[in-house]
């Protein structure tokens, strides 16, 4: 045996000449792979300019140096790429999406909390959006909630003021329920609001986030920042 079994770490041999030359490329591989960032999953051409120690998860039809990678870690090391295969249960921060990811034994899945023999899991997501205000007594934020999720609640953060004539606060809800995630909230920069759920609540299709202006109508123009969390589930392999 040359390399080890799990991270094809390269093994000294018996009477080998240049010792540290081996010892030195499984220290840089440990160095990328622990507490493994990935720059990204998704990409499937190589980088023009890596930088050393930079580590991504290899896709499916990646091309040119990473032809025929896929499912590996690209571990970029002395000047050159490694590779590294990726096994299930391995789990690692995203950097290009913001989140944890767990590998399912084919794909990187971000927010990847349980995985079954056959492919079944519960997947935790935060989806984030920069909402800008429409002109009107409400202000829809488009699919903001996904079908087939379970919602724990939405948080949010005053990005710029929110203006209108007459308005003393807004509230954020759905369309069944105007206030659902809050009410008499305020419309200054740098405010925030925490909505939860009593009980998670099951959306079976994709809905709006709704604003509604208490007082008065919005004027367009206000930003804020609205955070979804929430759970989706995924279904077990034929």
């Amino acid at each position: 045996m040359t390399d080890t079994p799990r991270f094809a770490l390269p093994l000294l041999e018996a009477s080998q000449a240049q010792k540290h030359v081996t010892m030195n490329e499984a220290l840089a591989r440990l160095d990328g792979l622990m507490q493994l960032t990935l720059i990204s999953v998704t990409e499937t051409t190589p980088p023009t300019t890596p930088q050393e120690g930079e580590a991504y998860g290899v896709p499916a039809s990646a091309v040119n140096d990473w032809a025929g990678q896929d499912g590996s870690i690209a571990l970029y090391v002395n000047g050159g790429w490694a590779f590294v295969p990726a096994t299930l249960g391995m789990r690692a921060y995203v950097a290009d999406q913001n989140g944890w990811a767990g590998f399912d034994g084919s794909d990187w899945v971000l927010g990847l909390i349980t995985l079954s023999a056959h492919g079944a899991g519960m997947v935790q997501k935060v989806i984030e959006v920069d909402h800008t205000l429409t002109a009107g007594t409400t202000s829809a934020v488009s699919y903001a909630i996904p079908g087939q999720s379970v919602v724990y609640g939405v948080t949010g953060r005053v990005l710029s003021d929110i203006t209108g004539t007459g308005l003393t606060g807004f509230s954020l809800g759905v369309a069944a329920s105007s206030n659902r995630y809050g009410s008499g909230l305020s419309l200054t920069q740098g405010s925030w609001l925490r909505g939860l759920t009593g009980n998670p609540l099951t959306y079976y299709g994709s809905e709006d986030l709704i604003l509604t202006g208490e007082g008065g109508d919005f004027d367009a123009g206000g930003v804020i920042r609205l955070a979804l969390h929430c759970v989706q589930f995924s279904l077990p392999s034929e």
